[in-house]
């Protein structure tokens, strides 16, 4: 019995998901040339999904289109990253004490810390990490506030992954996990969410560090 071909959109996404997941585990690291060509034949597809693939990326923020340079993976310097992670310093916090004043369940970010624990490598503690923060704002009341941390998790994960590739230091960022949890556990949301701030700026500063600049004599 002969299957029809899955369409262009599901076609679209598998490729949107593989370029992805190999950007955030940095198989394909910032600056990489993205080639229509040699990705349509690593994937066994047609152009066609990759190029929607890719432009679906560039609008995340992941990949960058140059009229001359073409498609590259996006390079993290310190000014991308402060930029990311200032929005999430402004919208984070807020987000969890909506959330927890509408006492929504946790237990999303507490099965999110387990599976970071127990991961194989960093792909796996990555993703378990991103589950963890989108557990706490989710829930928080207000859709377009959710959808606007959502649009930014796929360059912080982007800029963690730099990160850890030259100081994993994800044990740290753990241990700040697990007492942000334990203050919203408590119904702390000034703790809890203060936790969070913290958390989110002690890496990036610790992680690319703004220069200050020199006195003049």
């Amino acid at each position: 019995m002969a299957f029809a071909p899955s369409p262009i959109p599901s076609r679209t996404q598998y490729v949107l998901e593989a370029i992805k997941h190999s950007i955030l585990t940095g198989g394909l690291p910032p600056g990489q040339p993205l080639v229509e060509t040699e990705l349509a034949a690593r994937f066994g597809v047609s152009k066609t999904p990759v190029r929607e693939a890719l432009k679906t990326l560039a609008g995340t923020g992941l990949v960058v289109m140059s009229q001359f340079k073409g498609v590259t993976v996006r390079t993290v310097d310190a000014a991308m990253a402060h930029e990311v992670y200032d929005v999430r310093m402004l919208l984070e916090p807020e987000a969890l004490r909506r959330s927890l004043a509408r006492r929504a369940s946790l237990e999303p970010a507490r099965e999110a810390l387990v599976r970071a624990d127990e991961a194989a490598d960093r792909a796996e503690r990555s993703l378990a990490n991103r589950e963890f923060h989108r557990a706490l704002y989710l829930p928080c009341g207000n859709p377009l506030l959710a959808r606007m941390l959502d649009e930014v998790r796929d360059q912080a994960a982007l800029v963690s992954t730099v990160a850890w590739a030259a100081v994993p230091s994800w044990e740290r960022e753990a241990a700040e996990h697990r007492e942000i949890l334990r203050l919203a556990l408590a119904g702390d949301s000034d703790g809890a969410g203060q936790a969070l701030h913290d958390h989110i700026a002690s890496f990036v500063q610790r992680a690319f560090p703004e220069e200050t600049p020199h006195e003049q004599p």
